[in-house]
């Protein structure tokens, strides 16, 4: 190619492709890497001015490939005109104009000896003159940006565990990556971009299906990438695209059932196949007087399959499993899972047969042998603490506290059953069946099931209030036994998921409409640790811990930084309101007289809390002043039982807008009344009084902190 060809190539736009091509890579964490590597790669291109606003970029992921394409890149970076601060003027010369040393120190660590300092510019912001030097960066090459690119977006790279290994024909460990790398492709438009990474060159040949493909592949152009490598080489490289193409075989193998595909199996066989295919198996309906908990579980985690269900929910004996190997005669791939599927499922037969000669109480002794926390004791000791803790609680919510006892007594047998042993995600599933099958009351067999709900953010909530009742008692325990030993959660670090614990108090309380002191329940909850010495009570940590749990739960509920702040900063004892309240808040907004009554009670809080302990016990009618102070004062006679009836009611919105009709009287009362008199006598009375107006206006919420 001649010197001009050239030039047009490297000033051309076009797409980008880059592949690293490796072995197997782990499933669980492919998408995550593919995603990862194509963000920063594409970062470091348009840091470097390689990219256009019309680029878009396209991540692709294999189980032995990372590839990233990206539209309309430059094959030259522009000039780039930039300007660099470098000393304030009066810092940079002298009296007599001359450049001071300061100057001339920091031009020659900047590599800037050569410049004339007069030739440097003078600017200010607003306050200060600066000096400035300004120029034009060079634009480079897309083969110099791409490799620092490159090997900016390898360092970063999420990896969950570094391999060592020896790239292709060395002898020494010396490459470190997530799995050992074979090829690299490098492509911008038709043109091979030599960069290189781990040890290789790239090229534009990449390698397809293990079985399928005829092995080497040649990219012609960075736009065929996906279209050869789909037609030679039998490889789906959109991670998205084949998951897509997974669930429409999920679902057209499923027939008239339903597939039960959790995303997290559906990214996993997403991440194990090439060119996935789906068969259909089936095991002895036998195998169904099984739990179908158990059976589910045992396809998803043992074997990667997908369960199937009828309309009604119910497990079908039918299975899907996801393949990577298209074939005309499936029967042996199909023969083969089912055969492996039978042993796993007798072996859930057979722990659940074994399971059942035991009843949940004979296990309670196996308890004193499991360890709960080195310093919070066993899990039976765990057990009278949750005792103790449910008895309280259940008449405080309505439940029945014989019922509530007993599910928290049994509530932790199961962990020492043979099914929880072999799938721990099982806790509290199996209790309930075993409690069923021991002839427990149905109440309780669903509490002990119940209890650890939610189990996660937006889970389902425990549905009786014996369940609700063990369900408190299990995370406030939790939380102040971790709390009382220190073991409070940090940064990003939650080992014990005491975030969750803490959300879900609120949410029952909240949702279940439970009108229940939460400081209560935190003393209940330290009350039970009396006989551990390790446990230092720290009810005003764990009450902090939880309100903030509570106000990111408002937060997420749709409601402002002030809106929960007019509601919450006061610390209310209960919660189970906290929704009406801000409902209220939201209509009291709406008011034309909102805004100024919202700014007033701000200053009539600010003037309470500056003035400290002057206000006088009572209000002395007496010393009121005639005009805007006197109205004032029998506007809120007149509004204060209305307000304190409307709250009593939880007709938080009507307290709210009864306060409408005070914004004349509050307005002319700022007007006209001096506040801080220097009457002592007088100036105390107004306080009181204002102390009292305070109440009436921020018995729902505190308006004050609406205001902007």
């Amino acid at each position: 190619m001649s010197a001009k060809g050239s030039s047009l190539m490297q000033n051309a736009i076009e797409t980008l492709l880059v592949e690293l091509h490796t072995e197997e890579l782990p499933p669980k964490a492919l998408k995550g890497l593919g995603e990862a590597f194509a963000a920063a790669l594409a970062d470091g291109l348009r840091t470097r001015d390689f990219l256009s606003d019309a680029s878009t970029v396209t991540s692709f992921a294999t189980p032995r490939r990372l590839a990233v394409a990206v539209s309309d890149v430059r094959g030259f970076a522009p000039d780039k005109p930039f300007k660099e601060k470098l000393l304030p003027t009066s810092i940079a010369f002298d009296k007599e104009g001359n450049p001071t040393p300061a100057l001339l120190g920091k031009l020659k660590a900047r590599q800037l000896a050569h410049v004339d300092p007069a030739s440097l510019t003078r600017e200010t912001d607003g306050k200060t003159e600066a000096l400035y030097y300004c120029d034009v960066a060079k634009g480079g090459p897309l083969r110099n940006g791409l490799q620092a690119a490159l090997d900016d977006a390898l360092e970063k790279l999420p990896i969950p565990k570094v391999m060592s290994y020896a790239a292709p024909g060395s002898y020494y460990n010396d490459e470190k990556f997530v799995r050992p790398a074979h090829r690299l492709v490098a492509l911008h438009g038709s043109d091979v971009v030599p960069v290189t990474a781990l040890g290789l060159t790239a090229g534009r040949t990449t390698r397809g299906h293990r079985f399928l493909s005829r092995g080497a592949v040649d990219i012609a152009t960075a736009q065929a990438y996906a279209p050869t490598l789909e037609a030679e080489g039998k490889v789906v490289p959109s991670f998205a695209a084949r998951r897509a193409t997974i669930v429409v075989g999920l679902e057209g193998a499923a027939g008239d059932a339903t597939p039960i595909m959790p995303e997290a199996l559906l990214d996993e066989v997403t991440a194990l196949t090439e060119w996935p295919v789906v068969y259909a198996g089936s095991f002895d309906s036998a195998f169904l007087a099984v739990p179908q908990e158990c059976l589910i579980l045992t396809m998803q985690l043992n074997q990667r399959y997908f369960a199937l269900a009828d309309d009604a929910g119910k497990l079908v004996n039918r299975f899907l499993v996801v393949g990577n190997l298209a074939t005309a005669d499936p029967s042996a791939i199909v023969a083969g899972n089912e055969r492996v599927l039978r042993a796993r499922l007798a072996d859930a037969k057979f722990f659940f047969d074994q399971d059942r000669k035991l009843t949940l109480e004979s296990r309670l002794p196996k308890l004193e042998a499991v360890v709960y926390h080195n310093k919070l004791g066993t899990q039976a000791e765990r057990v009278d603490r949750l005792r103790f803790l449910a008895q309280r609680i259940a008449p405080l919510i309505g439940a029945d506290a014989a019922h509530a006892v007993r599910a928290a007594q049994l509530a932790k047998a199961d962990l020492v059953a043979d099914m929880v042993g072999e799938f721990p995600e099982l806790q509290g599933v199996m209790g309930r069946y075993y409690a069923t099958h021991d002839g427990e009351a149905l109440e309780v067999a669903a509490a002990i099931e119940q209890h650890y709900w939610p189990k996660a953010a937006g889970g389902p909530l425990p549905e009786t209030p014996v369940a609700q009742a063990v369900a408190l008692a299990d995370k406030l325990e939790a939380m102040a036994g971790l709390f009382g030993i220190g073991q409070v959660p940090t940064g990003d670090k939650d080992p014990f998921g005491l975030r969750r614990a803490a959300l879900g108090v609120v949410r029952i309380l909240i949702e279940r409409r439970h009108a229940v002191s939460l400081a209560a329940l935190v003393a209940l909850a330290f009350d039970a640790f009396g006989s551990v010495a390790a446990v230092q009570p720290s009810a005003e940590a764990l009450l902090d811990f939880v309100y903030d749990r509570l106000r990111g739960y408002l937060r997420d509920q749709g409601y402002t930084a002030n809106q929960v702040a007019a509601v919450l900063d006061a610390r209310p004892d209960t919660v189970a309101d906290l929704p009406a309240r801000l409902a209220a808040v939201q209509a009291f907004i709406g008011l034309p007289e909102a805004a100024a009554l919202s700014a007033a009670n701000k200053r009539i809080v600010n003037i309470l809390r500056k003035s400290g302990s002057e206000a006088a016990a009572a209000v002395d009618r007496a010393r009121l002043a005639d005009g805007a102070e006197h109205d004032l004062y029998l506007m809120f006679q007149r509004l204060s039982p209305q307000v304190e009836a409307d709250f009593g009611k939880g007709e938080f919105e009507g307290a709210l807008r009864a306060l409408a009709a005070a914004k004349p009287a509050v307005d002319r009362y700022f007007d006209d009344v001096m506040v801080m008199d220097d009457d002592p006598a007088v100036r105390a009375n107004r306080l009181a009084f204002l102390r009292g107006v305070a109440h009436t206006m921020n018995r729902v919420a505190d308006i004050g902190k609406l205001a902007q």
